[in-house]
């Protein structure tokens, strides 16, 4: 994508350091944070200065190969070991941040030169991400008609993976090939990456679109004003549950409910066989204080953190939901569209061959 035109990834590595944009200050000021260590990027991870499911993937390769950059002669192992299991604990359901450490480690423990050939995996590992995801959007774009009103949920656009993303990438692909579309951009509380990211990445690329509320996708299915809804996914299971963005599950249940479309947008390196099913998947609970705040700019354009809640109130915040495989259309992959009945075989094979 390009912001004032610069072309950027959403996250690269330039010598011992980590770049990447940093999406909290979104969509107020676009700046670059500078992770200088693997704690850093760890922490980065972390606070979600980088978020989405191949955007997280590509920072943990590149904290990857900080941490054999990092570790001494002495110890080495040991120290690598570490650095591995802190990056593995920062995100726990996303899936493509796994995928990510263990092929950068598997790939430097089997060269001559771990270190250098750490950050060379690191690299295609992004290249990868970024193949993919251009070519979810050709597949996905196919499905998308002129004219058509899409649905999404989150961000799962270029901000969340290294470029194009890709519950995003069919409609950038559609407009592409010069078809009309509009795009409802849910909110998605409590951080607000719908109405904070997606909506800045389509009015960059000049796609009509509207925030809205969480809780008005039931009323604009019922009225016949969605056509479509693409969602990302952060891990899905053998059995074709997934799951996403907390707010998925109650979409997936109105657009059946409506007889809308349901499609999921992922990358094979986003599936865990070892999951049977989505009561696998382990679910991050994230602080309560993101539910009691938010924060934006002033009128004097000073970005302030308020309070938005009863004082003295607890809040519960789980990361994500699952959506069973019944409320699923079908599981757009760079590979093709898959209905749930082909995961084990498709991507059980495609895994071992990798």
């Amino acid at each position: 994508m390009r912001v004032n035109g610069i072309h950027y990834k959403t996250v690269w590595m330039e010598g011992s350091s980590v770049f990447l944009i940093e999406q909290n200050k979104l969509p107020f000021s676009f700046e670059i944070y500078e992770a200088k260590t693997c704690a850093d990027t760890c922490n980065a991870i972390t606070t979600m200065q980088v978020r989405g499911a191949g955007a997280i993937g590509c920072t943990a390769a590149f904290a990857m190969a900080q941490g054999f950059s990092e570790a001494p002669e002495i110890g080495f192992l040991d120290a690598v070991n570490r650095a591995k299991a802190k990056i593995e604990a920062t995100r726990p359901t996303a899936q493509n941040l796994f995928y990510a450490t263990n092929f950068v480690y598997g790939q430097a423990m089997a060269a001559s030169n771990p270190r250098e050939e750490a950050v060379k995996a690191a690299n295609q590992v992004l290249a990868k991400d970024t193949r993919d995801s251009r070519q979810i959007g050709q597949f996905g774009a196919s499905l998308i008609q002129d004219g058509w009103n899409v649905a999404t949920h989150c961000n799962a656009g270029w901000l969340a993976f290294s470029d194009f993303g890709t519950a995003l990438s069919p409609v950038y692909i559609a407009r592409d090939q010069g078809k009309k579309l509009f795009v409802y951009a849910d909110e998605t509380r409590p951080r607000s990456q719908g109405g904070r990211l997606t909506a800045w990445e389509l009015r960059h690329e000049g796609i009509p679109h509207a925030i809205i509320p969480d809780n008005a996708t039931a009323a604009l299915m019922a009225a016949g004003k969605i056509d479509m809804m693409f969602v990302g996914a952060d891990r899905i299971a053998a059995n074709g549950d997934v799951a996403n963005k907390i707010g998925t599950l109650e979409k997936a249940i109105c657009a059946q409910q409506f007889d809308v479309p349901f499609y999921v947008a992922a990358p094979t390196s986003t599936f865990d066989l070892s999951c049977a099913s989505g009561t696998d998947i382990p679910i991050e609970i994230r602080h309560q204080d993101e539910v009691h705040y938010v924060s934006g700019p002033d009128a004097d354009g000073i970005l302030r953190r308020i309070r938005i809640t009863a004082p003295g109130s607890d809040a519960y915040n789980p990361a994500f939901d699952v959506t069973p495989a019944r409320f699923i259309t079908g599981i757009i992959t760079e590979i093709g569209i898959l209905k749930t009945h082909e995961i084990v075989e498709k991507i059980g094979d495609l895994h071992e061959r990798i």
